[in-house]
């Protein structure tokens, strides 16, 4: 075997690794588990009786289902803006099933970046556009929660965050963890910011830094690869027209939309009595954002476990404790474990593409 192929077969381990059995199986337990549990703690006949497997519920789920795939959609043109158009939409829609698989096996308070930008580095672009890439990503999802989280705040006040509180000094930990989240968001996107448009030696110096502390070994290849791709990926940005940004921001605000749409089409579909007023609505699409965010801060593999736990408590003015965990596997059953399957069979056809096509070019150079 030649140092290639040994350079390769390495690169194909430590790929695999991130798509171990024990990777997807856990996060599967762990939210069955607690689902079942749930099951057995909280089961209310009467309030499951209540969910009428009718059209609209069936059309509902649909809506929900069509929701995420068109936020998968938007995912992927946000990626082939961000590119240039270097991958095809084929092969967009590959990598954000990666990207997302990426997230769902790491936990949410790490998420699936790190992962991302090592798959983009495999495809054929410069290591300085896939960092441009993940790094923008970081500065416009990061720019959506700082703009909508306090609006949301503003309109409904602390009930947005806790179904019985009616001031702030009512959320207790809920409020300060709210506060801290809003605080570091803002800090992490103004340094991402201030990197990628204002200062980028700066830090490419920063991330060095951490690449030498040896409490971050493991992600000393990552940040000493994101380093070097920092300064090129700035000039880079700076260069680009008013259009390339609005559509970056158009993109990512419709995906983050469509999501919390989506789990909204859900609630209305197997909850009935809620109030038809136009506050209750915008309040259900609220709460889906404001527990996305909240459970950012779980140590499980994509929340799992502790997601299906918080439900229930998010939405408990609206949904019944007895079927709020129907809901919520509902709503992991469409939107996270479909990312789970899909990202394993995807990775390992993905993984050999890109072994072929390095194979084929050692071949055409070697003649």
């Amino acid at each position: 075997m030649t140092q290639t192929d040994q350079e390769l077969s390495q690169e194909e381990e430590k790929v695999l690794q991130s798509v171990k059995g024990s990777r997807i199986i856990l996060p599967i337990i762990i939210g069955l588990g607690v689902v079942g549990y749930l099951i057995w703690s909280q089961w209310d006949a009467e309030a499951f009786e209540q969910i009428t497997w009718g059209f609209n519920t069936i059309f509902w789920l649909l809506m929900a289902v069509v929701c995420y795939l068109i936020r998968h959609v938007i995912y992927a043109w946000r990626l082939r803006i961000l590119s240039l158009k270097a991958f095809t939409w084929k092969k967009c829609m590959e990598l954000i099933v990666l990207w997302e698989f990426s997230s769902s096996v790491s936990p949410t308070s790490v998420g699936g970046s790190a992962v991302a930008l090592f798959f983009l580095a495999q495809e054929k672009i410069s290591s300085a556009r896939a960092v441009s890439i993940v790094m923008y990503s970081l500065v416009v999802d990061t720019l959506y929660f700082i703009l909508t989280l306090p609006l949301l705040f503003m309109i409904f006040g602390p009930v947005v965050l806790r179904p019985d509180a009616t001031s702030f000094g009512d959320l207790g930990a809920i409020g300060i963890t709210f506060v801290g989240l809003i605080a570091f968001m803002i800090i992490y996107g103004l340094i991402f910011f201030y990197g990628l448009f204002i200062n980028p030696v700066h830090i490419q110096r920063f991330l060095l830094w951490l690449a030498d502390i040896k409490l971050l070994k493991r992600f000393s290849k990552n940040l000493s690869e994101t380093a070097m791709g920092v300064v090129e990926a700035s000039d880079d940005l700076k260069t680009k027209s008013w259009k390339f940004h609005m559509s970056a921001l158009v993109s990512t605000f419709g995906a983050w939309v469509t999501r919390f749409l989506g789990l909204y089409f859900i609630i209305i579909a197997l909850v009935s009595g809620i109030p038809e007023s136009v506050y209750s609505h915008i309040m259900l699409f609220g709460r889906g954002e404001m527990m996305h965010s909240m459970i950012q801060f779980y140590p499980t593999p994509g929340g799992a476990g502790l997601t299906e736990i918080t439900f229930g408590g998010f939405y408990s003015d609206f949904i019944p404790i007895g079927i709020a965990f129907v809901v919520a596997l509902v709503w992991r059953l469409i939107t996270y474990y479909p990312y789970l399957i899909a990202g394993a069979i995807v990775i390992p056809n993905w993984l050999r593409g890109i072994i072929n096509n390095r194979r084929r070019e050692r071949l055409v150079n070697e003649k």
